[in-house]
């Protein structure tokens, strides 16, 4: 998973710190392993058309698999976007792409009313900082009804049983 993305926090691409022990320049899936191994779900920030190249449904399966709960961008791949939905990921983008610049490596990113979670509606996104603070900001979806019923599922192929 992320084997060749470039992280804004990072000098070599598919590397980056567990926030939760502070060891670096390990692979975003370790990181990722290590954070499920927890119990602990992760948020995806990406910058624009976020999964160019990656239409195939394994580029989304691995971040769920990986206890991915959301992936928030600038903008998707139309094609990756719907893997997504699928897999049962919440696929937001910015409201105001400029957002995208307030999240630094140390926070804490929650999504909050996801219980009356609808179509045209957007989401609250709270990033909580180190120091205490926390920033709200707007992200947009464009899940239908039955993409709705996937997210809450976990999947589109849990939503068949």
């Amino acid at each position: 998973m992320f084997l060749g993305a470039n992280s804004a926090f990072a000098s070599e691409p598919g590397k980056g710190t567990n926030v939760l022990t502070g060891e670096s320049n390990l692979t975003i899936a370790q990181i990722a392993r290590a954070y499920k191994a927890k119990g602990i779900g992760s948020i995806v920030v990406g910058d624009e058309n976020y999964g160019e190249g990656s239409s195939r449904e394994h580029a989304a399966m691995s971040p769920r698999f990986l206890n991915v709960r959301v992936v928030i961008t600038k903008s998707f791949a139309r094609i990756h976007e719907t893997n997504l939905k699928k897999q049962g990921i919440l696929a937001l983008t910015f409201a105001e792409p400029k957002d995208y610049e307030k999240i630094e490596q140390q926070d804490r990113i929650s999504v909050t009313g996801l219980g009356s979670l609808a179509p045209g509606k957007s989401v609250q996104v709270i990033i909580h900082k180190a120091d205490g603070q926390a920033l709200t900001i707007q992200a947009n979806h464009s899940m239908t009804e039955q993409q709705i019923a996937w997210f809450k599922a976990g999947s589109a192929l849990n939503a068949l049983n």
